[in-house]
Parts: C-alpha cells; structure tokens; sequence
C-alpha cells in the first residue's frame, strides 16, 4: 500500500455500560443516559447536533460547563452519540439487555442527564426500550415539543413521565395552563413568588410533583449576569421577539443579543 494512502480511521469504541450515575442522581437511586449538549464535533470532524430545539438555554448549560468539558466526560457522551448515531438497533439491542440487570428493577432512569430526542427514530426507539422494560420506570425533560406531541402524547407507555422545560425554539407551542412544563429561576424566592413549586429536593419531583415545575438557575457567576434576573421562560420569549422585529426589518443586527443571532451548529 502506499505510503501517501491512509487507512480510515477505526469506529470509537462503544460504551460497554451505558446507564451511570453522578452523585445528585445516586442520591435519590435514579440512573441517567446522557448524551453531550448542543452541538459539537466529533474528533473525525463529524458534526452533530444533540438539541436540534435548544434556544437561550445553551448559552447558560450547565452540561457545556465544569465536569462535562472534561476530556474523558466528553469522550464518554460522545461514544454515547456514536454509538446512536453509527447503529440504532444495535444500541436498542444493548439498552434493553442492560436494563434486564436485577439492579434496574423498580428503579427510575433519567433519559439525558444532557442532550435531547433529537430524531423521530431515535425517541421511538426510546419509546420501544420503555415498553420492552415495564419493571423499568423512566422520566426526562425536553425542548422537542412537536416531536413529543406527535409520537408520545397519543399513546404514552405508562411507566415514562416526562416535562417540557422552557428555553427552547418551540417555547410559544407550551401552554402552562395545561402542559407539565418546567421553569429555570433565578433563586428559590423567585420560584415561591411565581406559584410554582422547586424540584430542588428531588430531580423526581418534575414529574411527580405539581405540574409547573421552578428550578433555580445553577450559581455559575457569568451564568447569572447573563440571565438578568429573568426566567428561561421570558428569556426565550423575548430573543424569539427580537428576532422577529429582525425579521421584519425593525431592528438592526447589531441590536440583537448572541442568543437571538446564531441557533447553527457549534464549530
């Protein structure tokens, strides 16, 4: 072979345990699958894109801070992905033989710790892993609000709850008087003035508790200047009307906030 000719790069390994647990989630016995957040690029240059619905809230992620850069954490949700992404049924095949483990029985898992159902293919395989697993009881949070009224909603399994949280680009299809939606506050006081009730005792609470659901914004200090005190609710509500005054040609581009400009993939 010539020496000039390159041999193509071999599959990442696949993750050999998919569920895990961090320390918040070990405390009240939930199991998390977790992909990386947003957007990014695999070391081939692939690219992806994990929350094709995420709006204001990847600016202020707590999963694109801290632990989660980590080059071994990435690494981690990245095969994750991969291994989605590279063969579907094949890891259909291996979530559903891992949860057959005697330890996952009557237990909740957390369906993406970070990341999202990015793909009508992919929350139907989800939604095919749930029923396959009625010991199993499963919960998660998502912007993929379409997505999740069209394939779910109609005829959900009854061992998977699940919330829309607030901060997406399909914010203005919620409707709090009737959704299970969850809110990010500033603080606590913020979540007790608003009427809404804090899942920060228990993760489980946004889907077992009353239905609108405050967390407190996470304490990262350029976090919180970037929120100004407002809720991811009118956060969004008010980038999605910048961008259509921008739109229509009433304000200028340079009067538009970072996160009313870009929703593309990360480089």
């Amino acid at each position: 072979m010539p020496s000039h000719t390159q041999m193509p790069a071999p599959n990442p390994r696949r993750p050999s345990q998919l569920l895990t647990q961090n320390r918040e989630m070990r405390a009240i016995g939930v199991w998390n699958w977790t992909l990386p957040a947003w957007a990014g690029r695999f070391p081939d240059g692939k690219t992806y894109n994990a929350c094709p619905s995420a709006g204001i809230c990847r600016v202020v992620c707590y999963a694109r801070n801290g632990t989660y850069t980590w080059p071994t954490v990435k690494a981690k949700h990245q095969a994750n992905l991969r291994f989605v992404l590279d063969d579907l049924p094949g890891w259909e095949e291996a979530m559903v033989a891992e949860l057959g483990r005697r330890k996952f029985r009557g237990i909740w898992v957390r369906i993406h710790d970070s990341g999202d159902f990015f793909s009508d293919d992919y929350l139907l395989a989800w939604l095919r892993i749930i029923r396959a697993r009625p010991e199993s009881n499963f919960y998660a949070y998502t912007k993929e609000v379409a997505r999740f009224q069209a394939l779910v909603a109609p005829n959900p399994p009854v061992n998977f709850l699940w919330v829309y949280s607030f901060g997406g680009t399909q914010d203005a299809a919620l409707d709090i008087e009737r959704d299970r939606v969850a809110d990010v506050f500033p603080d606590e006081a913020a979540i007790t003035v608003a009427g809404w009730h804090s899942q920060e005792a228990s993760d489980l609470l946004a889907v077992l508790g009353p239905r609108l659901v405050g967390i407190p914004a996470n304490r990262i200090p350029h976090f919180l200047k970037l929120l100004k005190g407002r809720t991811f609710r009118s956060w969004q509500a008010q980038a999605d009307a910048e961008r259509r005054q921008h739109l229509q040609g009433t304000v200028g581009p340079g009067q538009l906030p970072p996160t009313a400009r870009h929703h593309g993939h990360a480089a």
